[in-house]
């Protein structure tokens, strides 16, 4: 990842940063310009998200259906195409970082902190985030548009350009840490999907209008608005950071844009080059061999309809069923490996179908090995998840390598000011969830007055 204040990015990103406050200068904005005002805005909100939640827990409880995902592979795409801003998680405030020593950006910084595990990888929201895509073989991203990464590059700019646009950044801030409804549903129905929801419900917790991130965003802006003369430009431009929050995508249009069919045959036209000429020309479908089928771009659609229409596959029906999936489940089917976990469940709900709606939890797609599905959090059986030990999805332990051992022994020579410099560095963006990077963050927080 390149840095945006690399001297060839830097007036590019304040240029992107520049042209999308202006963008967005005319957007409806529901935040109060009077400072007296913002206490009670921001837990009126919080209540009335608290309601609406309740509202929807009672429909679903009367049978209502799922309201934001139609099966686990409907949530493994949001999972994906949320990435771009969620694997950036809390880079608009890296800027403030420098201000250690002011008090005034002391709720900022802590909120920074917290976005970074204060250097626990349990904690880390990036990191957990890379855990949650990678349990489920979601970690390659399918290829997105740019209004996926808009909210991302935003966090970024701002990020690093903080002195500069720090009334927009703390109206940013304040904007993204207010609990949306939206937050609440997708835990609960990831979690019915046998999805790990923590890297969500993380944000329930730590957002909560009462001494979480929502307050600290109020108690932010009260801190630093100007004390002498009239706050009213200050608080405009907050108000300008507050409505970047509603460009680009929104959870709602990434969530109403899914096509299973349609994501289906996107895979396999990503796949479908990597398959030419590796097929046997034994047998035929639809009058064509596979690696026909596979030779030219733009078939795919055509190519499981002939699945169909040849018996290869029973749609609306237990996929075991189905003779193209024990091509491709288990450890010895002749095709074993060629899907990811995730491209197997893009499958297995295509054929699956009306299936899965019926009779017990059977939305996760079966696995070779003896604990289920590749997952954080997975179900035996029908009722409350079991979480998996830790250490069975941890990597090597960080604080062991080489790199991590030098830090800690050059940080050691350094005075104060340096080495916080040099921890700063390593919290950025692109580095606070290595190894170097979480310990520097450890070192930050114990070092802060």
């Amino acid at each position: 990842m390149t840095e945006p204040l690399a001297p060839e990015n830097h007036g590019t990103s304040r240029a992107f940063l520049k042209n999308k406050l202006k963008e967005a200068a005319d957007l409806p904005c529901d935040m109060p310009l009077q400072a007296d005002k913002l206490i009670g805005w921001m837990e009126n909100a919080a209540l009335a998200t608290g309601e609406r939640y309740a509202r929807y827990l009672e429909a679903r409880k009367a049978g209502e259906p799922r309201r934001y995902f139609s099966s686990r592979s409907h949530a493994l795409s949001f999972l994906q195409q949320a990435a771009p801003t969620k694997l950036v998680d809390g880079a608009w405030l890296y800027g403030v970082l420098q201000h250690w020593r002011d008090d005034r950006f002391h709720p900022l910084i802590r909120t920074y902190l917290e976005e970074l595990g204060d250097g626990d990888p349990a904690q880390n929201h990036v990191v957990l985030y890379q855990r949650l895509l990678t349990a489920y073989g979601a970690e390659e991203l399918p290829e997105l548009g740019d209004d996926h990464y808009l909210q991302g590059a935003l966090q970024l700019a701002m990020g690093y350009h903080a002195d500069e646009f720090m009334p927009e950044l703390i109206g940013y801030n304040l904007g993204y840490e207010q609990l949306p409804l939206h937050l609440l549903i997708t835990a609960f129905e990831l979690d019915e999907l046998a999805i790990d929801p923590y890297y969500f419900t993380l944000h329930v917790t730590i957002d909560n209008a009462s001494t979480g991130h929502a307050r600290k965003a109020v108690q932010a802006l009260l801190a630093t608005l100007p004390a002498c003369g009239d706050p009213t430009a200050f608080i405009e431009r907050v108000s300008r950071g507050y409505r970047l929050n509603e460009l680009g995508l929104s959870t709602a249009d990434i969530i109403e844009n899914f096509d299973l069919e349609r994501a289906l045959v996107a895979m396999l036209e990503r796949k479908s080059i990597f398959g030419r000429h590796l097929h046997s020309d034994f047998c035929s479908i639809g009058g064509k061999t596979v690696n026909e089928w596979l030779m030219t771009s733009g078939q795919m659609s055509e190519f499981l309809q002939a699945l169909v229409e040849n018996n290869w596959v029973k749609r609306h029906e237990d996929p075991k069923q189905s003779r193209f999936w024990r091509l491709i489940d288990g450890n010895e089917a002749p095709m074993f490996g060629v899907f990811s976990p995730c491209e197997k469940q893009l499958i297995f709900d295509w054929i699956g179908g009306d299936w899965l709606n019926h009779g017990e939890n059977i939305h996760a797609a079966p696995t070779a090995d003896d604990e289920g599905p590749h997952t954080i959090r997975h179900r035996r059986a029908p009722g409350r998840p079991e979480r998996v030990a830790v250490s069975k999805r941890s990597g090597p332990k960080g604080d062991l390598d080489q790199d991590v051992s030098e830090l800690a022994r050059e940080l050691e020579l350094l005075p104060l000011e340096l080495r916080m410099q040099r921890l700063i560095r390593l919290m950025a963006p692109s580095s606070h969830a290595t190894a170097v990077g979480l310990l520097a963050t450890r070192q930050f927080s114990a070092a802060l007055p």
